[in-house]
């Protein structure tokens, strides 16, 4: 039981470790600064600047993320920024075609349709107002909030169906 525990946990860390490294290298090859590269969740143990990359360790190691030059990245054309903001999902994807069958293969798996997803922050919400703002040609509060609210129903109702078929 507890290898099986250890087992997700440890697959769920370096699945979130490589998707960043994804949206690390397609950020650099749009020429997109990075100003953090983080591991970890909580107060930060430790850091360490690398060629203008500031690398954060943080107390607890679960979740790890990139921030880079948001301006610059939507001055971009959008085929780049979506190039970037797929970056992540793209890698999961990979891994979960190249190790399938095992619990690692799982994790990639269902942590690219967890991003895919217009949730809050997650790559797929970033990806549906990049869309939306390239169409509508600027922001538009109504329709992020409305895409944004939809994001969280579509969320909350995965999860209620997850908990009842269970």
């Amino acid at each position: 039981m507890y290898f099986y525990a250890l087992n997700i946990c440890l697959s769920f860390v370096v699945a979130l470790v490589l998707h960043e490294i994804g949206h690390f290298l397609a950020a650099r090859a749009c020429r997109i600064s990075i100003t953090q590269a983080g591991f970890g969740w909580g107060p930060k143990v430790c850091s360490r600047p690398v060629h203008d990359v500031e690398y954060i360790l943080r107390l607890i190691p679960l979740g790890a993320y990139i921030r880079m030059d948001m301006a610059g990245l939507q001055r971009r054309r959008l085929s780049q920024q979506l190039f970037i903001l797929f970056a992540g999902i793209a890698v999961n994807l990979a891994l979960s075609a190249i190790t399938w069958g095992t619990m690692f293969g799982a994790v990639n798996l269902a942590l690219a349709i967890g991003n895919l997803l217009p949730l809050y922050q997650h790559d797929g919400w970033k990806i549906g107002m990049v869309i939306c703002r390239r169409a509508l040609g600027r922001r538009n509060s109504f329709v992020e909030w409305s895409f944004t609210i939809s994001g969280a129903l579509i969320g909350v109702a995965v999860l209620m169906g997850a908990l009842f078929s269970v």
